[in-house]
C-alpha cells in the first residue's frame, strides 16, 4: 500500500523532466514581430514570453553610450487595454520600476507616459503620469502595428551608470480595464505575477526568471492535489459508500476504502508541503483564499485519517455519533477540495489545460457516483431486503472486516 503513492510520485517526477523543455518561457520573437522590428532598425535581440502574457521584447544596446532601444510589445484583444515595460533597479518586483506604459482608449486612442510604480500603488491609490522617473527617454511612443496586430511600446533609453547593463531587472505587464491616462489593476494570475526577469543585454542571456525555478514545482503541486485529494479521496468514499453489497456483499470494500484514502492523502500532503513553500518563497504576492482553503483541506484530512487508529467498536454507546461526524466531515471536506482546486486553477490562467482536466475527473467521478446511487435506489425500492435480515445484521457497517486491528 506504501509502495503505489512512492511510485506514482516518481512517475510523475520522471514525466515533468521529460516536459522540462516545454516548460521553459523564452524562444526566439516570432518572424513578424522581427520583420517590423527591421523597419525601425531594433534587430540585435529578441525574446518571446510565450508563457507569460505572450509579450515580445526586442532591443538594442551600445555600451559605450549606454543607448538602449526597445520594442516591446503583445496584442490587445479587449475593448480598452494597456501595455507596460520598466526597469526595476530594486529587484524582480512591480514596486520600485520606472515604467513607460501605453493605454488604447475606448475610442481606439493611443496614448503613452512615464510612470513610478511606488508602494502607494500597490496599496490600490490612482497611478498618475510622472515626468520624472530617473531615466532620460527619448523617441518614446505607443504605436499599432497593424501587421501583426501587435501594439507596441517603442522608446530610447539612456541607462544610469547605477543600472548595470549585465544584470538588468526588466518587468513587464498587460492590462484591460484604464481610467483616463491611469492604468487599472491587472489580472491576479501567475502569469501577471511572473513577469520579471534579470538579463544581461548585451549577450541577451538570462540570469534569473522569476518564475522559471518555481514553474515545475507548481505543476508538480497541481498534479499532485489533483491526483490525491482530487481524485483518490473521492474515489475512497465512493468504495464506502457504495461497495458494501454492490453488486453483491463484497469484503475487501473497506480494504480498498483505506488504500485510497491513504495513498490520496499522502500524494496531497506532499503536494499541499510544496504549496506552501511556494507561497513562502513568493516574496511580492499572496494567494490568500486558496492557502486558507488548502490549510483547510490538510486539517480535515488529517483528522478524518484519525479514524484508522481512534475508530470506536460497535459496542461504545457513541458509534452513531461518530458516524454521523465522520460522514459529514468527509462530505464538506469533498466540497472544499472541490473550490480550492478550482482556486487554484483560477490562479494559473490563462492555462484552461487544468480546469478541463479537473472538469474531466470530476464528470467521471460524478457519472460514476450517480449510477451507483440510482442502482442503490432501485435496489431499495423494487428488491427490499427481508426484515429479520435487516434486524439480525443490525447495520451493514457491522461487516466492517478489520484490518491489523483498526476497527
Amino acid at each position: 500500500m506504501s509502495s503505489s503513492p512512492l511510485n506514482l510520485t516518481l512517475t510523475l517526477s520522471l514525466l515533468l523532466t521529460f516536459l522540462s523543455p516545454l516548460l521553459t518561457d523564452a524562444h526566439r520573437c516570432s518572424q513578424g514581430f522581427i520583420t517590423e522590428m527591421n523597419k525601425i532598425n531594433v534587430t540585435q535581440n529578441c525574446r518571446r514570453k510565450a508563457l507569460s502574457l505572450g509579450v515580445q521584447f526586442g532591443w538594442n544596446f551600445d555600451q559605450k553610450s549606454r543607448q538602449l532601444d526597445i520594442a516591446f510589445g503583445s496584442r490587445l484583444d479587449t475593448e480598452t487595454g494597456w501595455l507596460a515595460w520598466g526597469v526595476n533597479p530594486q529587484g524582480l518586483r512591480m514596486v520600485g520600476t520606472r515604467a513607460l506604459i501605453g493605454i488604447r482608449q475606448h475610442n481606439g486612442s493611443l496614448e503613452w507616459d512615464k510612470y513610478n510604480i511606488t508602494d502607494d500603488t500597490k496599496r490600490g491609490c490612482r497611478l498618475l503620469p510622472s515626468d520624472d522617473i530617473g531615466l532620460d527617454v527619448r523617441n518614446f511612443s505607443f504605436v499599432y502595428w497593424e501587421g501583426i496586430d501587435y501594439y507596441v511600446v517603442l522608446a530610447t533609453i539612456f541607462l544610469p551608470h547605477e543600472y548595470n547593463y549585465s544584470r538588468t531587472n526588466v518587468v513587464w505587464q498587460v492590462g484591460e480595464a484604464v481610467a483616463g491616462r491611469t492604468p487599472l489593476v491587472h489580472s491576479k494570475s501567475l502569469n501577471h505575477f511572473d513577469a520579471a526577469e534579470t538579463i544581461d543585454l548585451v549577450s541577451e542571456k538570462v540570469i534569473s526568471y522569476s518564475a522559471h525555478n518555481q514553474r515545475r514545482l507548481r505543476t508538480t503541486h497541481g498534479i499532485l492535489n489533483i491526483v490525491g485529494w482530487g481524485t483518490l479521496l473521492p474515489v475512497g468514499v465512493i468504495f464506502a459508500r457504495y461497495f458494501k453489497k454492490f453488486p453483491m456483499e463484497w469484503e475487501w470494500w473497506f480494504r480498498f476504502h483505506v488504500m485510497c484514502q491513504t495513498a490520496g492523502y499522502i500524494l496531497g500532503t506532499i503536494g499541499w508541503i510544496i504549496g506552501i513553500w511556494l507561497g513562502n518563497a513568493s516574496k511580492y504576492y499572496c494567494f490568500r483564499t486558496h492557502r486558507i482553503l488548502g490549510v483547510l483541506v490538510f486539517t480535515f484530512t488529517t483528522v478524518q485519517m484519525f479514524a484508522l487508529r481512534l475508530k470506536p467498536r460497535w459496542s461504545d454507546e457513541y458509534r452513531a455519533y461518530w458516524n454521523m461526524y465522520h460522514h459529514a466531515l468527509g462530505y464538506a471536506m469533498l466540497t472544499l477540495i472541490s473550490i480550492n482546486m478550482f482556486e487554484g486553477i483560477k490562479i494559473m490562467e490563462p492555462n484552461h489545460a487544468w480546469k478541463w482536466a479537473y472538469i474531466g475527473v470530476l464528470g467521471a467521478l460524478g457519472v460514476v457516483a450517480i449510477s451507483f446511487e440510482i442502482y442503490t435506489w432501485i435496489k431499495f425500492i423494487f428488491v427490499k431486503a427481508p426484515a429479520k435480515t435487516i434486524r439480525e445484521s443490525g447495520s451493514i457497517d457491522k461487516n466492517e472486516p478489520r484490518l491489523d486491528g483498526l476497527t
